[in-house]
């Protein structure tokens, strides 16, 4: 029974690992950019939820709309007028600017926000319901269902609507996009608004599981980064089964070897799928 609420605790945790690297994985693979501020933006999202909680009195899922909002107009804005006019020069560059950018966002946060651990603790934080012996938090239970709410949403918006056909064309073709019409700045804007929206939503929710920090963003940024590449970067629904695979193989680390392990596990399961199927997991993230 101990094995069954292990595996459950991970796959709870999981779902929100995925939803935390689906940002991430869209705008790599359409802007071709790795954003190593990706952490700080989930960051942002859970420090919104938390004011909106706290300060207003709003429900943390209620507030989750709110806080995509708002993340989505700070990322629109930041590509549109300076990540822009870096998105086709060399990796180096995208890299220095965008961790740049974390170190900026890390340090204004600090100030403030201070350096105290903050949570979002809701009347029903603590709540749980038993299922086949099992006890399941409704909190984490609610976050992770959120969670893969927002991966079908995204996969829908890629396969089913105009938009998410011309991001897709975009990522697989600039040329041929441009040939029939597509706007790659905007695009590009757009998308990027799309994925800083997304860690919003991942902060908020994360904020209920865990505790909120300046600091962060560095593990998140890493995490996502070794789902993306064992999700890839086409699918939605696979990136969120790359977060539920690290969020077990974290939890089975916790119990059989060290909780200080489990960071690590992720990118040894990195290393090893690097190791036993090299070609097709860097065709996937490219």
């Amino acid at each position: 029974m101990l094995f069954a609420q292990i595996i459950l605790n991970g796959i709870l945790l999981g779902g929100l690992y995925g939803l935390m690297a689906l940002g991430m994985a869209l705008v790599w693979g359409v802007l071709n950019i790795v954003n190593l501020m990706h952490g700080s933006l989930i960051m942002l999202g859970g420090y919104i939820v938390y004011f909106l909680f706290v300060g207003a009195g709003i429900d943390p899922f209620a507030g989750l709309p709110i806080a995509m909002v708002v993340m989505f107009a700070f990322g629109y804005a930041l590509q549109r007028y300076l990540l822009n006019l870096i998105v086709r020069s060399a990796l180096l560059n995208t890299l220095l600017i965008t961790f740049g950018l974390d170190v900026v966002l890390t340090y204004l946060a600090q100030l403030a926000f201070s350096a105290d651990f903050r949570a979002i603790n809701p009347s029903y934080a603590g709540a749980n319901i038993g299922v086949l012996g099992l006890t399941v938090p409704l909190a984490r239970l609610a976050a992770f269902l959120a969670a893969f709410f927002l991966a079908l949403l995204l996969w829908l918006l890629l396969e089913r609507t105009r938009m998410g056909r011309a991001i897709r064309a975009t990522a697989q073709n600039l040329t041929a996009a441009r040939l029939y019409g597509v706007d790659p700045r905007k695009l590009y804007a757009i998308t990027f608004g799309i994925g800083a929206a997304l860690a919003g939503a991942a902060g908020g929710l994360y904020g209920m599981v865990s505790q909120l920090t300046p600091y962060m963003g560095a593990s998140l940024t890493a995490k996502s980064f070794v789902i993306a590449i064992i999700g890839g970067l086409d699918d939605p629904l696979r990136v969120v089964a790359a977060g539920l695979v690290i969020g077990i193989a974290e939890a089975l680390a916790a119990l059989y070897l060290s909780p200080t392990l489990t960071d690590a596990i992720s990118f040894g399961l990195l290393v090893l799928i690097l190791i036993a199927r090299p070609a097709r997991s860097l065709r996937m993230a490219s």
